[in-house]
């Protein structure tokens, strides 16, 4: 029934819905202290969080009434180590206007504390300290985590690497609790929903091209998961993988120096450029002649860097060395020549050939492919018989 009055007046039904809906809100709202934030981070992923969360800060004092950044210390880089190189957030920590604080360890370091009280809620994003339970027990509402991946897939340090690695599509965020043991293994409290954002040009995607995607869709689940109070006791777990689900889990280990050496016998023309795309500059192992060699040479082993290769269509009269996956070749020359405009080729183990344009072998600047191997003596400056020059393969077995 509609009661008689102004415009202004609702209908019984609608003050029903409305009262109803209010009721939702404050279930889904959880009321909280104004927060004393200790940030933790370090690179681009994290400052993206830092700057949302001081927005709100400024925006809503009353919910964030303070945040302090811990950061990790400068490390000295560089020859003769001269150079400081800061941690990213510190420059952005000190143009907000932000205390700073720098740890390399937790181990006797307290937290700040105010005349409102201590710190209440720790906020780690891409931070590479663990926060061990002494800190975590002493904020109120515990602490919080912004991971770049749907959880609990590439949990790790490094998944936006293995996401593209993958060969991947589709990722997400999740906003997780920072677990009193382990990384990445806290309460899941809000989640890109299934199957995730679409990753723009999967095959060409780098991990700063994925970073620029990822960072703003963290800061957002971050600033909405405060607003909502999703961190207040109790705690719902909203992960949408099932158990069933966690058999083809990745792990995002630690990118290590191993993982851009090229195994020749397994990887594929596209594992290659794949790993090259997200990783960076390969790099595999040779024979090369010791310069001290006498009538009867010896070899030494030397890293080299593939800096810049493409894969190629096959060149003719080539196919017996697509047997040997790994061994580097010169086409088209009689004579090895410096000047020679010609390039230095390896086949892959499914076939693909690839040109190296530059290459840089241990000990030496980067050059042309075909002069670095010169120099290097990875072969000789001499006429061969056959059509083509070959050297030692990359993955000699006695590397």
């Amino acid at each position: 029934m509609i009661l008689s009055g102004g415009s202004g007046l609702l209908c019984s039904h609608h003050r029903l819905h409305l009262r109803f809906s209010s009721a939702s809100r404050l279930v889904t709202t959880q009321a909280y202290d104004p927060l004393r934030i200790l940030f933790c981070g370090s690179d681009d992923f994290s400052i993206a969080s830092l700057k949302a969360l001081h927005a709100e800060h400024v925006k809503q004092p009353g919910r964030i009434a303070s945040i302090d950044v811990a950061c990790r210390p400068g490390k000295r880089v560089g020859r003769g180590l001269k150079q400081l190189r800061q941690v990213p957030i510190k420059a952005t920590a000190a143009e907000l206007s932000l205390p700073i604080h720098e740890i390399d360890t937790f181990t006797g370091w307290k937290p700040p504390v105010f005349p409102d009280g201590p710190i209440n809620l720790i906020v780690a994003v891409s931070f590479g300290l663990f926060v061990p339970p002494r800190i975590l027990n002493g904020a109120k509402y515990g602490g919080l985590n912004v991971h770049p991946s749907i959880l609990p897939d590439f949990r790790g340090p490094a998944p936006l690497h293995h996401t593209l690695l993958a060969g991947r599509t589709t990722t997400g965020v999740t906003l997780q609790t920072l677990h009193l043991k382990n990384f990445d293994h806290g309460v899941i409290l809000a989640q890109t929903p299934p199957p995730g954002f679409e990753i723009p040009h999967p095959d060409s995607c780098t991990v700063p091209d994925l970073l620029k995607i990822v960072s703003p869709k963290g800061a957002d689940i971050l600033v909405e998961g405060i607003r909502k109070g999703l961190f207040v006791a109790p705690l719902k777990d909203v992960g949408w993988y099932s158990p069933k689900q966690h058999e083809d889990l990745i792990h995002a280990a630690k990118i290590k120096p191993e993982d851009r050496h090229i195994d020749w016998a397994s990887w594929t023309g596209a594992d290659i450029s794949r790993r090259h795309r997200v990783l960076g500059p390969l790099w595999s192992r040779s024979l090369v002649i010791s310069e001290s060699s006498g009538p009867i040479p010896t070899f030494q082993q030397r890293r080299v860097i593939l800096t810049n290769f493409e894969e190629v269509q096959p060149l003719e009269g080539c196919d017996s060395f697509a047997l040997v996956p790994g061994l580097p070749f010169i086409d088209g020359e009689h004579t090895v020549d410096v000047n020679s405009d010609k390039g230095v080729y390896v086949f892959t183990r499914d076939g693909k050939l690839i040109r190296i344009h530059q290459m840089k072998v241990e000990g030496q600047p980067n050059a042309d492919a075909l002069r670095a191997a010169l120099k290097a003596r990875m072969i000789g400056s001499r006429t061969f018989s056959s059509h083509a020059a070959s050297f030692a393969p990359f993955h000699n077995p006695l590397c």
